[in-house]
This record gives structure tokens, C-alpha cells and sequence, in this order.
């Protein structure tokens, strides 16, 4: 829900949600280092979404947003997996997201790009291209230049409620191309022009 683009494609028209969307993943979604993901057989439909990940590297609660940029360290390019018909269902009913969401191994990061912290003050990490591929074809393409809300505004809010820890990780949301995985997909994700996540589903 943090571009705009991927809002209308979703709802059909374009808008800013009064507060950013939150909602959490257990550890045990974390996949890294390549490994294959695990298409779940009691999901109709998971779809693949390409997030800009960024890694707290120190405590903080109720940070101001002038100083978030000192509460991070590295980006790298991570999928956030959802499985779509759990979620429609949870939509309908009114309830948590955390089955759809939080599932194991729906969070996929990649290797990690270490950011100084001249460019993290300078506002650089508002400036970053990132993509995937699927097969060789490129589905989501985004810039952190058109999040509605920057990682900043992210940081200091969601620290309002949750105590950030070292080694917690941010999903920043996705631009728009988001769609379903299937077993043998080949997924390849960008950060500028570097390769930081290779992976395979099965």
C-alpha cells in the first residue's frame, strides 16, 4: 500500500491511506541465502511481491523521524509473499492477515548493501532502483522516489508502537506487477545493478 500504482491496481483508483498499512511476520517466514521456496498446497494463489528491505541496526522506541536514518544500516530487495485467496477471505471477514502474510518462508531477502550513513542522512536510500525478474522477464520495477511514505516516516511511526531491535526487518511494500508464483519459477531480484536475491519455487 505504500505506492501508488499498486493501489490503483488493487482498488482501481488512486490514494493515500491516512496511516501506512502494518502488519508483522514471524521469524520463521524468513527465507535467505537462496534457498527454495515452498509453494504452500493449501493456498490457491501466492503472489510474488518485490519490496525494498531495510535492516535495523540498533534498539529504538518512539524515534523521530529526524533521526531515523541512524536506526538503519543496509537495504537489500526481498519478497514479501502473500497467499491472495487467504488474504480476500480475511478482507471479507474483517480479520488479521497474519495466516496469508506470515506463513513459512513468505519473507525472502536477498544479500544485504551495506549503506553509509552520509547517504542514509542525505536522503540517498529515497533514491534507490530495484527489480524482478521472473524467467529472465522483468515483472515489478520500482523507486523508492515514489514510496508514499519514506523509510523515515516508516521508522518513526511504526516505532511508536513496536520497540525496533537490532536485526529487525522493514518490507517497505511493493510498486505495481504483482502476481502469482508457480513450482520451477526462477526468481531474481536487483538492486541498482547488482544481483542480491536468486532463488527458485517448488
Amino acid at each position: 500500500m505504500n505506492y501508488l500504482q499498486h493501489n490503483k491496481a488493487l482498488h482501481g483508483s488512486l490514494f493515500k491511506t491516512e496511516e501506512p498499512v502494518i502488519f508483522t511476520k514471524a521469524d520463521s517466514a524468513l527465507l535467505k541465502d537462496g534457498k527454495p521456496f515452498f509453494v504452500p498446497d493449501w493456498a490457491e494463489r501466492v503472489d510474488y511481491e518485490a519490496e525494498l528491505v531495510v535492516r535495523i541496526c540498533r534498539l529504538g522506541k518512539g524515534i523521530p523521524e529526524r533521526f531515523a536514518h541512524r536506526y538503519y544500516d543496509a537495504v537489500t530487495v526481498g519478497i514479501d509473499f502473500t497467499a491472495r485467496d487467504w488474504q480476500e477471505k480475511a478482507r471479507q471477514k474483517g480479520l488479521p492477515w497474519e495466516i496469508c502474510k506470515g506463513f513459512d518462508g513468505s519473507a525472502v531477502i536477498g544479500e544485504w548493501e551495506e549503506l553509509p550513513l552520509a547517504f542514509r542522512k542525505g536522503g540517498g536510500i529515497q533514491d534507490m532502483h530495484f527489480r524482478l525478474d521472473i524467467n529472465g522477464e522483468t515483472v515489478q520495477a520500482g523507486c523508492t522516489a515514489d514510496m508514499l511514505y519514506r523509510v523515515d516516516e516508516l521508522i518513526a511511526y511504526i516505532s511508536r508502537f513496536f520497540t525496533l531491535k537490532t536485526g529487525d526487518l522493514l518490507f517497505t511494500g511493493t510498486p505495481t506487477g504483482v502476481g502469482p508464483v508457480s513450482i520451477d519459477d526462477h526468481l531474481q531480484g536487483w538492486l541498482e545493478d547488482r544481483k542480491v536475491l536468486d532463488f527458485y519455487c517448488k
